[in-house]
């Protein structure tokens, strides 16, 4: 089973440092309340911890043949 993290943005990146703001924009938010899918690997896991007081988290796996 693969796992997957679903990432909801709940917090505005307004008024908060340029790089933090620029790592929500590469997780894929464009609006607040959007929710992206990613990969659970160190690289999504590093940029939600530098943006976690903004972001709501949620992991759950997905069998092998599912991913789409």
């Amino acid at each position: 089973m693969a796992a997957k993290l679903k990432i909801t943005l709940h917090r505005s990146p307004i008024g908060y440092e340029q790089s933090q703001r620029e790592t929500v924009r590469s997780l894929g938010f464009k609006k607040l309340q959007q929710t992206v899918v990613h990969d659970d690997n160190a690289v999504i896991r590093g940029m939600v911890h530098k943006v976690r007081h903004m972001v709501r988290v949620e992991i759950f796996d997905v069998a092998e043949g599912d991913e789409g």
